[in-house]
């Protein structure tokens, strides 16, 4: 079950949502949705999630999507610079744009997502070598 936080006319719910693989055909016992209230609603962070890139990939942060959708813009390039929390890709989910930011300053070194690509969420978007300052 993920959970996930729903935002309806200025009111946010918190909802269960059941994830089903393709062998999965059979409906579950639990309702088809429920709405718990929501104790303390808080805005979704727009911040990026970084892991450590794997050493194959020569070190630096791997900026990942926090949500799935669509890159709508890459706005850079292998080789350059950036600073930190400078958006470097706008993702499309829903008709919203949601700028992705650098978490670190540095070298922008690989872009593994091109304009108009699906990303799932956790999908690696770039990696960046941080200044050694």
């Amino acid at each position: 079950m993920k959970m996930l936080r729903i935002t309806l006319e200025g009111k946010s719910y918190e909802v269960g949502v059941e994830v089903l693989d393709a062998a999965s055909t059979t409906p579950s016992s639990a309702p088809a949705f429920a709405v718990p209230p929501a104790a303390a609603p808080q805005p979704p962070s727009t911040a990026p999630r970084v892991a450590p890139a794997s050493s194959a990939s020569g070190g630096g942060k791997l900026v990942v999507s926090p949500m799935a959708g669509l890159v709508f813009k890459c706005l850079v390039k292998p080789g350059d610079i950036v600073s930190l929390n400078q958006v470097v890709i706008v993702l499309d989910a829903m008709k919203m744009e949601t700028p992705i930011h650098a978490s670190v300053a540095g070298t922008v070194c690989a872009v593994m997502v091109k304009q108009g690509d699906a990303v799932e969420e956790g999908t690696g978007l770039l990696q960046i070598d941080g200044d050694p300052q």
